[in-house]
């Protein structure tokens, strides 16, 4: 949406922080933008007030996200997967499948798929046609 209308104010609201997408959203540094965790916001008119300010040009964080911009990067890629992260990949060492690794923690494939996905964010591995993420990224965690 920035890239077609830059400055258009952006609010996200996530389960929990990704440090990289609100490293980005916070980086930007055009327009009005808000990131609130959905455990946070029980308050139906506090969001809508977080809503209204960032549509009126303020910034609004809640305070976890503020924590994670803030701490310092750690020196070991595996260091900043988060818990789950580190039970999905464990499972993916293990050589589970997604359906596998879902049902094992009552989670849908779709949840599995997102955080390998921001597994292979934070143990900077890109996309490239001549290496395989998933193989990668279990090497990584077998190094441990």
């Amino acid at each position: 949406m920035r890239a077609a209308r830059p400055g258009f104010p952006v609010m996200v609201l996530s389960q929990y922080v990704e440090q990289l997408y609100a490293r980005e959203l916070l980086a930007s540094g055009v327009g009005a933008v808000g990131y609130l965790l959905k455990d946070r916001v029980s308050d139906v008119a506090e969001f809508v007030d977080g809503v209204r300010r960032v549509a009126a040009g303020a910034t609004v964080l809640d305070p976890e996200v503020v924590a994670t911009v803030m701490a310092r990067r750690r020196d070991e890629p595996l260091d900043r997967l988060s818990p789950r992260e580190r039970e999905v990949l464990g499972l993916m060492a293990e050589g589970r499948s997604n359906a596998a690794i879902g049902a094992h923690l009552s989670v849908t494939e779709k949840a599995v798929a997102k955080h390998i996905n921001s597994i292979f964010t934070k143990l900077d591995l890109p996309i490239d046609e001549d290496d395989h993420r998933r193989v990668r990224a279990v090497l990584a965690w077998l190094r441990v």
